[in-house]
């Protein structure tokens, strides 16, 4: 087929797609974004080229727009007649399971050339039938070593074994353990459980889950005598075998180069939820290690030396000295590190950030040794394991007993690796600096020490590590655009200035002059002068309650807040009223349903989560209340760093980041008002510097054209 034809059987299928849909109304906006993918997408390159052409089309589509059905039947249809495959990253469970459920079985119903999809996730959602074996058989070991792996193996650190009124209920923590592992192993022996953790009725808590886990360091693959029946590969093979796969942003960043998904310049690919590629990208290249919780390095070497002991292999370096060397250098960086916390904070739980990324000599000096010893033993480590993985293979009847060697060496490698690349970032004195900083916490019962360090410009990390490899792309979401422009998006993602990209802005098919109300209400208090404000705020709030008479959605910038309206409330709101944090979302969600369709008055209260991708249709939310602009905390260290080093360059870094950071969470909050075409629904916001401010009034720009007016006294004027 000529590549011409390709966009011609993109927008075939698209035509099959809408004309299957039952009650399908049609929406110019759809056919415009899915014609625009077919256009860019049908004869980029793919696979090995001497100059590939490339296109990543950045598409923003307001909320009914439909998109999934866009880009869907478009870039499947080019894979299928490329013989080449799409995968579709999301940043959201929720969009995950509607596409597995409902959009892709839509789709594979409509295409006459079959297809298989599946769903990938990371090695860690499945269980690793070795180590469950290992603990469930103790295979001849002390049951505690069994959790070496553990933080610190301190049973007194698990909650569970804090429980002052225990009564004949109580369990002691390794039992209950024990007993967890007893049921996952006989469950999976039986094939009554795939080994999926999210496939299972209850889900255990992270620490009783981590032990069992699958993970890349504890992993010899098809070395593992488990191999042909574990858990994750058997969902790699199904992979395999699809033609469309979704994940995860996380996923899709975390994999570069490990080919747990297709090669990014071999296939195409959809990021949905694209707004938050940047802040994944920064989370994907932090580092954290801790200073104060070290017992493992005491395990570290025992290990290193027992393992190699039992497999006759020598060790070159001294690793029960290098470990020493290593803790004595962690405990002065961490001695030096507390004196630095208290010297700005009288409390144990504080953040002390280095300006512009220098960290005083003093400080560094430990660092360096701490990165000359912990990459020593990373070494040792990997030269170890790398022996047991090349005996496995050479005898198929070691590798039981290589598998178990190389488990319990990949136990501690998360440890050390954390701390050679956390010391390496540290040293590190590049342009862009990195935000550095030291975070103190007693949220354990003890005080902890950590040390920090991430990267402050997410488009220079996407650019190097992600777009140099796509070759065909869409971009898209309903927030992609802030105060009417790309430009924040485009720079944020590392996409600005690239010839391969194009943009499309395509409008929501609802009419939200009609549909829709946006109320600025003023208060008499400036939002800066925080309690004053929050006490105004917080009573204009409780009279419009009043007034709700189905379902309704309150969103505040933070818990304090959120907190100062529910003591606010008399009896007769706090029996409408849900919280978010009381109960499951999935439990609070479906009371809040129950209870407007049996006709009665709801009212959910939420933060930052609950402004994003939650779907309350008609009744179910006929007024957002926006208790405040959502502008970040001001403390958060790696945007502080940011905006140090754009005022150090001569630029504003609140016109140039805050405002359409700011700018795009609105227009996500507000999109929580109306998600048909029949809803009829207002935004009641209480921070007049919507109106008032020459920054406020840049958000109103890319927010939906709604009919705005503002109230004062409680009198309504529109503008």
């Amino acid at each position: 087929m000529s590549e011409p034809d390709l966009a011609t059987v993109a927008m075939a299928a698209f035509d099959q797609v809408v004309a299957a849909t039952p009650g399908f109304r049609a929406r110019d906006g759809q056919r415009e974004m899915a014609q625009r993918i077919a256009d860019s997408l049908h004869d980029v390159s793919l696979g090995d080229q001497t100059d590939p052409q490339s296109a990543v089309t950045v598409i923003q589509a307001g909320t009914g727009v439909g998109k999934s059905a866009a880009y869907l039947s478009t870039t499947v249809a080019m894979a299928l007649a490329r013989n080449t495959r799409v995968v579709v990253s999301t940043a959201t469970v929720a969009l995950q399971e509607q596409l597995m459920t409902k959009d892709l079985p839509a789709l594979a119903a409509v295409l006459e050339t079959p297809f298989v999809y599946a769903l990938a996730k990371g090695r860690g959602r499945y269980v690793c039938k070795l180590k469950l074996e290992r603990l469930v058989g103790h295979v001849g070991e002390d049951a505690t070593e069994l959790f070496e792996g553990d933080d610190e193996g301190n049973t007194a650190q698990d909650p569970s074994a804090f429980q002052p009124n225990r009564g004949a209920a109580w369990q002691d923590p390794m039992e209950r353990r024990m007993a967890l592992y007893e049921t996952l192993a006989t469950a999976l022996a039986a094939r009554k459980w795939d080994g999926d953790r999210d496939s299972l009725a209850e889900q255990p808590e992270a620490r009783d889950w981590s032990t069992v886990a699958a993970e890349r360091h504890t992993c010899t693959a098809r070395h593992c005598p488990r191999f042909s029946s574990c858990s994750y590969y058997q969902a790699r093979m199904q992979l395999a075998q699809a033609q469309v796969i979704v994940a995860n942003h996380d996923l899709v960043l975390a994999s570069l180069g490990m080919k747990a998904l297709p090669d990014l310049d071999n296939c195409l690919v959809v990021f949905d939820e694209g707004h938050h590629l940047p802040a994944v990208a920064l989370d994907q290249f932090s580092s954290a290690m801790d200073l104060t919780g070290l017992r493992w390095l005491d395990k570290l070497p025992k290990i290193l030396i027992e393992v190699a002991d039992k497999t006759g292999f020598v060790l070159v370096q001294d690793v029960a000295t290098l470990a020493q060397q290593l803790k004595t250098a962690l405990l002065e960086a961490g001695r030096l590190a507390m004196e630095l916390v208290r010297g700005v904070s009288t409390g144990y739980d504080t953040v002390y950030r280095f300006k512009d990324g220098i960290v005083p000599e003093a400080m560094l000096e430990p660092f360096k040794l701490i990165h000359g010893h912990a990459a020593a033993l990373s070494d040792a480590l990997e030269a170890l394991g790398t022996e047991l993985k090349a005996r496995a293979k050479e005898d198929p009847a070691l590798a039981a007993n290589c598998a178990l060697h190389y488990a319990r060496l990949g136990q501690l490698a998360p440890k050390l690796n954390s701390v050679v690349t956390t010391s390496a970032q540290w040293l590190c004195t590049t342009e862009p600096p990195l935000a550095k900083w030291l975070k103190s916490d007693t949220s354990s019962g003890l005080v902890s020490i950590s040390v920090h360090a991430c990267p402050i410009v997410p488009g220079d990390l996407l650019r190097r590590h992600l777009w140099q490899q796509v070759r065909g792309a869409v971009v898209t979401s309903a927030s992609l655009t802030t105060c009417g422009s790309f430009d924040f998006f485009l720079g944020e993602s590392g996409l600005a200035d690239l010839p391969q990209v194009n943009t499309l802005a395509v409008e929501s098919p609802f009419d939200y002059r009609t549909q829709g109300q946006l109320i600025v209400s003023d208060t008499a208090a400036d939002p800066k002068q925080v309690d004053l404000y929050t006490t105004q705020m917080v009573a204009a709030l409780v009279d419009d309650l009043r007034q709700v008479p189905h379902g309704a959605l309150v969103l505040f910038t933070s818990r304090v807040q959120m907190q100062a309206a529910v003591s606010a409330l008399d009896a007769n709101l706090l029996d409408i009223v849900l919280v978010q944090g009381q109960m499951a979302r999935s439990r609070l969600l479906g009371i809040h349903q129950a209870r407007v369709e049996a006709g009665r008055a709801s009212v959910i209260f939420g933060l930052q989560s609950f402004g994003e991708g939650l779907d309350l249709p008609g009744l179910l939310c006929e007024t957002v209340f926006i208790a405040k602009l959502p502008f970040s905390p001001p403390s958060d260290p790696v945007e502080e760093a940011r905006a140090e080093w754009l005022k150090r360059a001569g630029r504003d870094p609140f016109s140039e980041l805050v405002v359409p950071a700011t700018g795009i969470k609105l227009l996500q909050w507000t999109g929580r008002a109306i998600r048909s075409e029949t809803d009829q629904a207002r935004v009641i916001c209480y921070d007049k510097r919507l109106l008032s401010m020459g920054y406020g009034r840049r958000m109103l720009q890319g927010l939906p054209p709604y009919a705005v007016s503002r109230r004062v006294h409680g009198t309504l004027s529109a503008l």
